[in-house]
């Protein structure tokens, strides 16, 4: 069977952008998959046009293989084939790489207790209040770096915030010693409504302006840089929670995840802890 072939321009990105803002998608997947979708386009123009095809896509998808991990791979894939789903083009859409689920988790890439009080202490003693605040906020609630402009007067006043992330509402509970905190330095910087973590120009930090503040914190703290950005304290405030309460379909609503699968994802133990499980069981004889 003669492999069916279309020509994909750039302008086309515009019209898909528009399909995703009107699903809903979060800001972050749309920037996201409007990033795969574009290097889609700078890989089939290599040699000229770019020609879509079912072989096409599949030469994209070794491509990847060869430089990304299989997660990154699929991540992309998943783009492409949205885009391929908008154009009509529904053929040339591929298989996503079969992924082995996860039995234990990488300690050389989570942040640890000990490591994220060590950066919030060595925020607190280079002066950096806001990032000490800031980094307390998203690992004692488990938001995302996204929700952080649900954190507003307002809802420090109540104890509580309300997000709307990814066409969810949920409701999320703030510490009674954060919302001091928060309002203590709302009032310092005469902050007196809405969001709480914003630039000196009155515009919500930006995920950049959190991931760089919170590198320049990575030396002082004795803390790897491949551990320290922000999702990294969603999953702390995960971990630790149920170890707590063992009550994965409680923390799947805290978190504003659809399946407990992904979940379960953040609560994987290390290998070492699983060892001292087995030893704990006492089955030997």
């Amino acid at each position: 069977m003669m492999d069916i072939v279309y020509e994909m321009s750039v302008d086309m990105l515009e019209g898909f952008r528009l399909r995703l803002t009107e699903e809903e998608k979060s800001r972050n997947t749309v920037e996201r998959y409007l990033r795969d979708v574009r290097a889609f386009y700078l890989f089939l123009s290599a040699g000229g046009k770019a020609v879509v095809s079912k072989l096409r896509v599949m030469e994209f998808k070794e491509k990847q293989q060869e430089t990304d991990a299989p997660v990154t791979v699929n991540a992309k894939l998943t783009a492409v084939n949205s885009f391929l789903k908008f154009m009509g083009w529904q053929e040339c859409r591929v298989k996503m790489l079969k992924i082995q689920r996860r039995i234990f988790r990488d300690e050389s890439k989570e942040l640890t207790k000990a490591e994220y009080v060590r950066l919030v202490n060595a925020a607190k003693r280079k002066g950096n209040g806001r990032l000490a605040l800031l980094l307390e906020t998203i690992c004692s609630t488990g938001i995302r770096v996204s929700e952080l402009r649900y954190i507003t007067v307002e809802a420090a006043q109540i104890r509580k915030a309300e997000i709307n992330c990814k066409g969810k509402r949920r409701v999320i509970f703030l510490p009674a010693a954060l919302c001091q905190s928060l309002l203590r330095y709302a009032r310092e910087r005469q902050i007196a409504s809405d969001y709480i973590f914003r630039t000196r120009s009155g515009k919500p930090l930006d995920r950049s302006n959190i991931h760089h503040d919170m590198k320049k914190m990575c030396e002082m703290a004795g803390v790897e840089q491949s551990k320290v950005f922000p999702h990294n304290l969603r999953h702390l405030f995960a971990f630790t929670f149920y170890a707590v309460e063992r009550n994965l379909v409680h923390l799947a609503d805290i978190l504003g995840h659809s399946s407990v699968n992904t979940t379960r994802i953040y609560t994987i133990s290390s290998g070492e802890e699983h060892a001292k499980e087995v030893e704990r069981l006492g089955l030997i004889v």
